[in-house]
């Protein structure tokens, strides 16, 4: 492996949001890029494949066909996908290959993922990404951890990445973000439960007047507008997330209600988005609305076919 970062290829396993822009930073670099992604195999994969030519990405049509020069991995696919993706890349690995798993999975996920590269001969490191990538992108808050995060530290801060080594042990990284999770992804369903109800009823100047006295630094009109538009474009990932958050609450030995519940209004919301609720994705109005009431009236519109 070349000790100048800029001319390591790395390998992008998934190339949803996270996979594009990381794409996007590397390949004004010059750094070498190639990715996969599931979807390039239906009807979902034209956009993919336009974005990869407009950025000099080259795509391939297998985890191991993508791994199998490169020498940074960086998994960033839906959590519940995070071993098997290790699975199907471990033996494509060059050996000595950094394998950085960016997936939002609980720490138990990350001890088998990491099982399963470092006995391919790679170097697995944890990733936990602290919080949404927009408008951070490649400079995100990026926790790591694992026997060989200290090793990658330098690389990806000459990439332009912003990490800190959160623990040389397994799981430490992930909880951290997982526990961030339980809150975050759950004030996002909370607020999206208690305005829509609010609105049903009539009565968001009052709740939102409430709120505002009771927590005078939050903007709430403009917080609801955005916490319903992340969910609506990626409320399928949030629940997917959701999920493991539940699972890591459960490793720690409590039974996850508030994460269960959470991970349910996201699932609800991506199920709406996916029926066109909210317009077709890709449009310019697609969950752009800065009126968080255009979208929850029409949440209300669709409740009888959902609830």
């Amino acid at each position: 492996m070349t000790t100048d970062p800029k001319r390591w290829h790395v390998a992008l396993i998934g190339y949803g949001e996270v996979g594009r822009i990381l794409a996007e930073d590397l390949r004004a670099q010059g750094v070498a890029v190639s990715a996969h992604d599931l979807k390039l195999a239906d009807e979902r994969g034209q956009a993919l494949r336009e974005h990869a030519a407009a950025h000099g990405v080259a795509l391939a049509a297998s985890h191991a066909a993508t791994v199998r020069e490169a020498d940074l991995v960086v998994s960033a696919v839906t959590a519940s996908q995070a071993v098997a993706v290790a699975e199907a890349c471990a033996p494509g690995l060059k050996p000595g290959a950094f394998f950085l798993d960016f997936n939002s999975a609980s720490p138990g996920a990350k001890i088998r993922a990491a099982g399963l590269v470092d006995a391919a001969n790679g170097r697995y490191v944890e990733g936990a990404v602290m919080t949404s990538l927009p408008p951070y992108r490649i400079r995100v808050p990026l926790l790591l951890g694992g026997g060989h995060a200290a090793a990658l530290l330098s690389g990806l801060q000459a990439l332009g990445f912003q990490p800190k080594v959160a623990s040389d042990r397994l799981g430490v990284a992930s909880a951290t973000k997982m526990c961030r999770s339980v809150m975050i992804k759950g004030l996002e369903a909370m607020v999206i439960e208690s305005f829509t109800t609010a609105r049903a009823y009539g009565v968001e100047d009052q709740v939102l007047a409430s709120l505002a006295e009771t927590f005078p630094g939050i903007d709430w009109e403009k917080q609801g507008a955005y916490f319903f538009q992340r969910v609506i474009e990626h409320g399928r990932r949030r629940a997917e997330e959701v999920r493991e958050v539940a699972v890591t609450v459960r490793e720690a030995g409590l039974e996850p209600w508030s994460a269960a519940g959470t991970a349910e209004r996201q699932a609800w919301v991506a199920d709406l988005a996916d029926a066109g609720v909210f317009g077709t994705r890709g449009t310019p109005g697609f969950a752009r609305s800065a009126d968080w009431r255009t979208e929850a009236d029409r949440l209300l519109a669709a409740r009888s076919k959902k609830e």
